[in-house]
């Protein structure tokens, strides 16, 4: 009797000891899930992204490390219930907050989002496939996204500028139609980038399901485990299972507290069973010592380490190990561990928030910096262009504006749209300036084109005439009339050319078919100029002393022998070689040796009164000075391209390179041109 009545005095001495320490530690847990939620609730009032991200880390590295080590407090006890509840509604909270700030975070570790509306379609469907091709598809989200604004308003633009092009041209509506190769292209690009995020969420929900039903049955084993406890195996086997649990991957986010709370729960519950043997308990704290120390020395190197943003993810990593996979530690190392840990988390998270702090600041002087730019935009003077050059030239220095802006930097969120919108205005001036400019020429051009398609319609009209000397003044009116007309659009000119070249050749051809009778006068002169041939070859290849002014001889006395038969006339062709190749190997200037030859042939025209190659001629020369200097405006557009390269760039100094060839070119065209406007004949 009396050892039973010791007994259960000794049972009831226990159990009020067990109530008061389980009434000690409630009490903690319940001014940590107080003090906790209460850090978690301020995050709602806070704007600033790296206030959030701090003040949720404190609260998570608070809670649950303190909620941890209560654990390992009722374990020395008894497992408390309503303790663990209050725990867990604070871990409730906390979690919230944690996945919201971790989506904050994940946000700003986005792509660099680049300045996709000024790019050109070409450029954003470059950036496009460079996306989809190239980079995870998680990370693209909302760089393909503005790239779709920007394709879409930009092509958008070109669609209704073509179609009002189509019906200013006396084309339906009902028969428009547009197709672009790049338009086909970035559709391509959507749909393989929507293919493979919806085949990515499809991998990712099937692999935390999998997950999902792997963590069920660790707790299933981990419950049996419990209900079949041996004192031979058990340690092993829940260290077994510990293992597996830790190497599950993530599960579906609307399941994750229940499973990681059923997980812990029953963990706690293996640790009531485990209490009872101390040797066990006691190497178990051990090993948490030892794991718990390691992530201190990592947190520790981390607080040291230059990359900030490295470092705070990094911390993440570790905290997230100090709360899933590292259980408690013994009494007397709770508090220095936990110090240390503390200690190393919060200089990571000072460091971090003088980085952003600094960089606030920044994002202040940047504001200064932009509008200047775009005072320099807006003060911009174009009143004075005239040419096309003028234009092209303050495209290329507005050009160059836009890139200062750019590179000016960040600006704060509160102001950026403010600033945008100001650089919007400024750079819409000089736009709608650029554009009333351009729309003026190519009213220009189509008013030259309805002019030269009725010359290409008289031409026609007069090419089957046989009234040779009226229709030969007309055509040559026509021809003169063409002339005095200034560019059509590109699409157009190749094709209106033809006609009329074809239509005055046709013309000119039945003229001269009348006009070239053979005579034995002609024959003679045939014959004096194939004897003059030999003459002059025999010389070149005894290399006789050859000049300017022997070769000027040899076309005199060559043009006095008068007209050949036009079946003979490939003898000029012949003279006109012998006496290139003369002059080619004269050291005189490239241009110099151009014009002899030409004005050598101009004069074989002149002399066989071929006055359609005379006019041909001019209308060709007129054609390579336009091709040429088309090739020229070409290649400056082209340069506008190359704004941002440098001066040394292999591409610009390559296109330099052309446009002075194309100009030197033209040159020499012009001075054909002005030749011919010397000569008179009729």
């Amino acid at each position: 009797m009396l050892d039973e009545k010791n007994n259960d005095m000794s049972t009831a001495k226990v159990e009020e000891t067990t109530a008061m320490t389980n009434q000690e530690v409630k009490a903690d847990a319940e001014k940590v899930t107080v003090d906790t939620v209460e850090n978690v609730k301020k995050v709602d009032v806070e704007t600033d992204v790296t206030k959030v991200v701090e003040t949720i880390d404190d609260a998570e590295i608070v809670a649950v490390d303190e909620q941890q080590e209560s654990v390992a407090e009722i374990a020395d006890v008894e497992s408390s219930e309503k303790v663990v509840a209050a725990h867990v509604t604070a871990i409730d909270e906390i979690e919230k907050k944690v996945a919201e700030s971790s989506e904050v975070i994940e946000q700003i570790e986005q792509l660099e989002m680049l300045d996709y509306k000024s790019m050109e379609l070409e450029q954003l469907v470059a950036e496009l496939t460079v996306l989809v091709k190239e980079k995870p598809v998680l990370l693209i989200k909302n760089n393909v996204n503005e790239i779709k604004t920007a394709f879409n308003k930009k092509f958008g633009d070109i669609l209704s500028a073509e179609k009002e092009r189509f019906l200013s041209e006396g084309g339906n509506e009902i028969d428009f139609n547009y197709a672009n190769p790049l338009k086909t292209t970035y559709n391509g690009l959507l749909y393989d980038y929507k293919v493979s995020r919806d085949a990515h969420y499809s991998s990712v929900e099937k692999e935390l399901n999998t997950n999902l039903a792997s963590r069920n049955q660790v707790i299933e084993e981990l419950k049996h485990l419990i209900e079949n406890a041996d004192g031979n195996t058990m340690y092993k086997n829940f260290r077994s299972l510990q293992d597996t649990w830790r190497a599950i991957g993530p599960v579906p986010k609307a399941t994750y507290n229940d499973t990681w709370k059923t997980y812990h729960h029953h963990v706690e519950r293996f640790y009531d069973l485990l209490h009872l043997n101390n040797d066990l308990r006691d190497l178990d704290f051990k090993h948490n010592l030892e794991e718990k120390l390691k992530l201190v020395n990592k947190a520790e190197e981390l607080a040291e380490h230059a990359d900030i943003n490295f470092a705070f993810k990094e911390l993440q990593v570790i905290h997230k190990l100090w709360k899933e996979e590292v259980g408690p530690v013994g009494r007397e190392h709770r508090e220095e561990v936990w110090n240390r840990f503390s200690a190393a988390t919060k200089k990571v998270h000072d460091k971090r928030h003088e980085h952003f702090k600094e960089l606030r600041s920044g994002y202040e002087a940047n504001v200064a910096k932009k509008l200047a730019v775009i005072e320099e935009i807006d003060a911009y003077e174009t009143t004075n262009n005239r040419s096309r050059s003028d234009w092209q030239k303050s495209i290329k220095e507005i050009e160059a504006l836009r890139d200062k802006f750019f590179k000016c930097g960040t600006v704060p969120r509160s102001k950026n749209e403010e600033v945008w919108q100001l650089f919007k205005v400024a750079t819409h001036k000089f736009n709608k300036a650029k554009n009333s400019y351009y729309k003026d020429v190519k009213d220009e051009q189509l008013t030259n084109l309805k002019k030269k398609q009725a010359l290409v319609a008289q031409a026609i009209a007069l090419k089957e005439s046989d009234d040779w000397e009226n229709t030969t003044n007309m055509m040559k009116k026509i021809q003169s009339d063409w002339k005095k007309v200034g560019h059509v659009p590109r699409k157009y000119s190749d094709k209106l050319w033809k006609e009329f070249k074809d239509a005055c050749n046709h013309y000119f051809d039945q003229l001269h078919q009348v006009q070239d009778a053979d005579s034995k006068e002609e024959l003679g002169f045939y014959e004096a100029k194939k004897s003059m041939l030999d003459a002059i070859k025999k010389a070149i290849e005894e290399k006789a002393d050859i000049n300017l002014e022997t070769i000027d001889g040899y076309i005199s006395e060559w043009r006095g022998l008068g007209r050949v038969p036009s079946d003979k006339k490939y003898i000029e062709g012949k003279f006109n070689k012998v006496i290139e190749s003369a002059a080619e190997s004269l050291d005189l200037d490239k241009d110099a040796v151009e014009m002899l030859k030409f004005k050598n042939v101009i004069a074989s025209y002149i002399e066989q009164k071929n006055y359609r190659k005379l006019d041909s001629e001019q209308l060709y020369v007129r054609k390579k000075i336009d091709e040429c200097m088309k090739e020229v405006q070409q290649l400056e557009n082209n340069l506008g391209f190359f704004s941002n390269a440098k001066d040394d760039n292999p591409l610009v100094i390559n296109v330099r390179k052309n446009i002075e060839q194309y100009k030197s070119n033209a040159q020499i065209w012009k001075s054909k041109l002005a030749y011919l406007r010397t000569l008179s004949y009729s």
